[in-house]
């Protein structure tokens, strides 16, 4: 591989609240594949949960001990044979789910539900982001437009492509007042896209007040409640009339985060939830049946909706980075996982080939 390097240094995590780094050899893109060169890799609540303290995965959430980071996004310095669509120089967000590409599921797009044997993700049962390369299979990929940073499409490749597609499926618009539950990266990239989307009204609640202080900094929120025993009373009087709110989003992954939501979801509107892990406890008729909410569910996103999503960012003039508070080259990678495990912070990004900020 001409002008590429032999050998790099790349990240694993073994599952002891350690990053350990090891040598390993730069991979070669065989057919349909391209090799990228990665320029920042962002870290995901996900694996902190189920890798970076201990392996707790199962099935799609097992970790097959390969280089970390499902967040990836570079640039292609080799093309491998019958490659179709992407070439040399391209930048491009990978989608960090490589489905079998056949099945009903990945013919959608959602590589995310396939269910196949061959399935694997960046960063959990193949290589991931974490090291200067990355090999991905081109039909993996999307472009990355040049209005945007390389860490804008590392957010976009799991954080605001998952929340994207649950806001989508309760639907947003100017008629919106929208609450958000936990305001982690996932929850201050729904109030950003929310916004976007043109709610008319945003409020958002966290139990850590570091967290709430981002989003009141960052003028995402109308309003931010840090939690505590009268959080639900607070969050109606903030709505119009004290009536709810016609969209509610759970990032929390806690049960008194969702019962949050559900009880102060507005007659007929509509719930939706992102946060991964935990319960969630409520009493049907009168949380729900009485009302007429409608609660969903939703799990990453599809590729063409990620495409959609690049497309409307540009468009909005917005950037995933802004949420980014802090930066660490691949050699401080153990102290950027550490500091993203404290759960105090913004979006933490590990940047390859630009300015530390």
């Amino acid at each position: 591989m001409p002008n590429i390097e032999s050998r790099m240094q790349a990240a694993f995590l073994p599952g002891n609240s350690t990053v350990e780094m090891k040598e390993v050899e730069v991979p070669t893109p065989g057919p349909g594949e391209v090799l990228v060169r990665t320029k920042s890799s962002t870290i995901c609540g996900s694996d902190i949960r189920a890798i970076y303290r201990e392996h707790l995965g199962k099935g799609p959430e097992a970790y097959q001990n390969k280089v970390a980071g499902h967040e990836p996004c570079g640039q292609i310095v080799l093309n491998g044979a019958n490659t179709k669509r992407f070439s040399k120089g391209d930048r491009v967000i990978i989608y960090h789910i490589s489905g079998c590409g056949v099945c009903n599921d990945c013919r959608r797009g959602y590589m995310i539900s396939c269910s196949s044997p061959s399935r694997a993700a960046y960063g959990w049962q193949r290589d991931g982001g974490m090291a200067p390369y990355i090999l991905a299979d081109e039909k993996d990929c999307v472009l990355l437009p040049d209005e945007l940073s390389y860490t804008d499409g590392a957010q976009i490749a799991c954080g605001f492509g998952t929340v994207y597609e649950g806001l989508e499926k309760i639907g947003i618009c100017g008629n919106d007042q929208v609450l958000v539950v936990g305001l982690g990266p996932v929850g201050l990239a729904a109030l950003m896209l929310a916004k976007a989307l043109g709610a008319t009204k945003l409020v958002g609640v966290d139990t850590v007040e570091e967290r709430c202080r981002i989003a009141k900094d960052l003028g995402l929120a109308d309003a931010v409640l840090v939690s505590g025993p009268d959080t639900h009373k607070k969050a109606i009087e903030l709505s119009d009339g004290a009536k709810g709110y016609e969209r509610t989003v759970d990032c929390s992954g806690h049960t008194l985060g969702r019962q949050l939501c559900i009880r102060a979801t507005r007659q007929w509107g509509k719930m939706v939830m992102i946060g991964e892990g935990g319960t969630v406890e409520f009493n049907p008729s009168p949380d729900i049946i009485h009302d007429q909410i409608t609660i969903y569910g939703s799990w990453v996103t599809n590729i063409w909706r990620m495409e959609e999503l690049v497309e409307r960012i540009v468009r909005w003039k917005i950037h995933p980075e802004d949420l980014v508070t802090h930066r660490f080259t691949l050699d401080d990678c153990d102290k950027a996982y550490a500091l993203m495990d404290q759960g105090k912070c913004g979006k933490v990004a590990v940047v390859f080939d630009e300015e530390i900020k």
